[in-house]
């Protein structure tokens, strides 16, 4: 369905920026508005990383997946 545009390295830094995101809005680290912020927004990079997939990659036509010959 979507062709993956994002390197290894590149899924790694998202998974672990969106799980520390995460750990802390929801973990109650960080409080008020920027808890909250970070608790939504965390989910972005984790999600985009697990796929392996990014809408703002796509649509400025950029990919830091190497090409397969």
């Amino acid at each position: 369905m979507f062709k993956v545009n994002e390197a290894g390295w590149d899924r790694i830094v998202r998974i672990v920026l969106g799980a520390v995101m995460l750990l802390l809005g929801w973990g109650g680290f960080v409080t008020g508005t920027w808890g909250v912020i970070l608790q939504w927004l965390g989910f972005v990079p984790l999600i985009t990383g697990l796929v392996g997939w990014c809408a703002l990659y796509r649509i400025f036509g950029f990919s830091t997946c190497p090409v397969k010959a």
